[in-house]
């Protein structure tokens, strides 16, 4: 066991967050702490890392843990570049290769007992240089940086320079460089693409060390986490299993719960039937007999009720009329920013009651398109078009559309001047804003709350398309499902732009890629995607195998058969079959050669040949040739791909 807590308890003033919280984790174990906004999950996280006090309790971590955190919001300031920074995770490996480099230079020049001396230090150096690794470090360190997000040009940015999310990466990676005994994360996937929380999630499910995660992407959750910690008005609860698997035990929980208090209420309520009718019979022996029913009934421990939070927001998306049944068509977008080229020749359409997902990196341009659809920015190239009697219901990531000076209740009566009073304080209601809080400035309101008045509109819109950029940023996991299950069900069209994997899965009917500046059209949610996007999307990268090469030249082959003669097809057939030949042999090559080097490493680092400075040459130049080869071959396989 790597981390236990014990009985924490945690209130500020008069509001009570924790009570009595207790769960352990084992050494390796990777383990998710759920609960809606504002049940105290960053708050446990701050007493375990020791940045806040429990008022009882105790948290015990194994002697000699080493843990790293990283916050929701990371602060960073540091004048060094991004990939200076990451050096700096493990400088012990830096201190020896500085050594290692100086007693090198330092033997050319001594001789006798001096040079044993040093050679001695420098055998001493180098076997501590490869026990950390340290040759493998500089590869790791791209590594990590690049499935991270990070472009090599970006590697000598100052981190002073970086976004709040671009710092919060930086974090994450040298956090991961370091290899804590256990990592505490919250929130990691804020500021991630889907691309980086894919490549997140398979670096911490093969971590050897523990993993505490605060996350409300699910999907994220299902692929790593072993055990699930509920927090729930104050209290905790632990399950084994992912997240799916928790969702299914809760809710089993919960029915069972509701069972027994059903039961007991009715068992109550037939003894107080009986107990009725015996004192109406108005006879001693009958009043006694009801009178020792009502001692009985008065020592039964009541069950409680089995109660949800007041979190459940009330949705539901409904179009004041029908739309016709081409909703949007878009033909030649193209956008460019400081004479650069986001994108070009941009084509899709939608029919009625589509619900498509827009997918691809950070800064490809999704939200950009979103916004030329709603006239929020002007195309460079191309054309927009509505179908008949379409009405467009805009939902922005960023809150733009939300005039910061009002106060809630003034945002909605001034965009529905219909509305009564009444009216506007019941739909606020419906989306957690009761009392004195619909008075709240639009301004002072977290995300979570912004993205709930956003919503709230966009369901009063009665639209019958619904663009929604990112809608499920800062929303939990509960007000995530209740979304998911209001488009599910929506009559008209939706076209958002999200990251959530999850929230993807359950409503996308199509999925456009964006990739290099083009869509690319999946016809199934995101498993269909991530099933299908191998085959489909290898004519447009360079990543082609022989396969796809050979399944692309007979796509090319039927689309120009009425052009080619039978010899020329015959010809191409040839070609094709040739390249797929040498291909394969490339790569069967490539394969060898790269097992080769392992093997070359592995003995380089060998004690026995340490000082053995003839057979270490003689791997190194074997390594050298290799390398040559290698180098040559890649080159091949690209043009051979190509």
């Amino acid at each position: 066991m790597i981390l236990q807590c014990s009985h924490i308890d945690k209130a500020f003033s008069t509001d009570i967050i924790l009570s009595d919280i207790s769960f352990h984790i084992n050494e390796h174990e990777k383990a998710a702490i759920v609960g809606i906004n504002g049940s105290g999950k960053t708050t446990l996280l701050k007493i375990i890392t020791g940045q806040l006090s429990a008022d009882s309790g105790e948290v015990i971590l194994a002697n000699s843990t080493t843990v790293g955190y990283l916050a929701q919001n990371q602060e960073y300031d540091s004048e060094k570049s991004i990939f200076e920074e990451m050096q700096n995770a493990k400088p012990e490996i830096m201190h020896l290769q500085k050594q290692i480099d100086d007693l090198s230079q330092k033997m050319d020049s001594l001789s006798g007992e001096e040079l044993e001396n040093t050679i001695k230090q420098y055998d001493s150096a180098r076997h501590r240089f490869e026990q950390l690794n340290g040759y493998a470090y500089q590869s790791e360190l791209t590594g990590v940086l690049k499935g991270l997000g990070f472009v090599e040009d970006e590697f000598e940015k100052p981190i002073s320079t970086l976004s709040g999310g671009e710092k919060t990466r930086v974090a994450l990676a040298k956090m991961l460089l370091q290899a804590p005994d256990l990592i505490i994360l919250d929130e990691p996937t804020n500021h991630l693409d889907i691309n980086a929380v894919a490549w997140l999630e398979n670096y911490l499910s093969n971590y050897r060390g523990a993993v505490l995660i605060v996350a409300h992407d699910r999907y994220f959750l299902d692929k790593i986490v072993t055990k699930v910690i509920e927090l729930r008005q104050t209290h905790s609860r632990m399950y084994q299993g992912n997240y799916s698997e928790y969702a299914k035990k809760r809710q089993e929980i919960m029915d069972s719960l509701m069972k027994q208090y059903m039961n007991q209420q009715a068992e109550i309520k037939h003894q107080e039937e009986v107990i009725a009718k015996l004192k109406s019979f108005n006879r001693e022996k009958s009043i006694k007999r009801a009178e020792s029913r009502e001692k009985m009934l008065d020592k039964i421990e009541r069950i409680e009720k089995p109660m949800e939070e007041n979190t459940q927001m009330k949705l539901l998306f409904t179009p004041r009329v029908q739309s016709g049944n081409d909703v949007l068509t878009v033909e030649g977008l193209a956008k460019n920013f400081d004479n650069v080229s986001l994108f070009s020749d941009i084509s899709f359409s939608l029919k009625r009651g589509e619900h498509v997902a827009i997918i691809g990196d950070n800064g490809t341009g999704k939200t950009t398109i979103l916004k030329m659809i709603n006239e929020l920015l002007p195309p460079d190239e191309g054309s927009i078009t509505l179908g008949t009697n379409v009405q467009i219901g805009y939902y922005d990531q960023e809150h733009q559309i939300l005039h910061p000076e009002k106060t809630i209740f003034e945002e909605i009566q001034d965009t529905y001047p219909h509305m009564n009073n009444t009216q506007i304080r019941n739909t606020l209601a419906a989306f957690l804003f009761t009392e004195d809080d619909v008075f709240k400035q639009i301004k002072s309101l977290s995300g979570g709350e912004r993205g709930r008045v956003s919503l709230a509109k966009l369901m009063l819109s009665d639209a019958n398309l619904l663009i929604l950029d990112e809608p499920t940023n800062h929303l939990d996991i509960d007000s995530k499902e209740i979304l998911e299950n209001a488009i599910r069900h929506f009559e008209g069209t939706v076209l958002y732009v999200s990251h959530d994997r999850y929230f993807i899965n359950t409503t996308a009917t199509r999925i456009l890629n964006l990739i290099d500046g083009q869509l690319h059209n999946y016809l199934g949610n995101y498993d269909y995607y991530l099933e299908k996007k191998e085959t489909m999307s290898q004519s447009f990268t360079k990543n082609l195998s022989a396969d796809s090469i050979e399944q692309k030249a007979k796509e090319d082959t039927e689309v120009s058969s009425q052009k080619l003669s039978w010899q020329q097809q015959k010809e191409e057939q040839a070609k094709l079959r040739k390249i797929k030949r040498e291909l394969e042999s490339v790569e069967k090559e490539i394969e060898t050669l790269e097992r080769e080097n392992e093997a070359l490493n592995e003995a380089i680092m060998e004690p026995s040949n340490a000082t053995n400075s003839v057979k270490l040459q003689e791997l190194s130049g074997k390594r050298g040739e290799n390398d040559k080869r290698l180098e040559y071959l890649l080159d091949r396989w690209e043009e051979l791909s190509q």
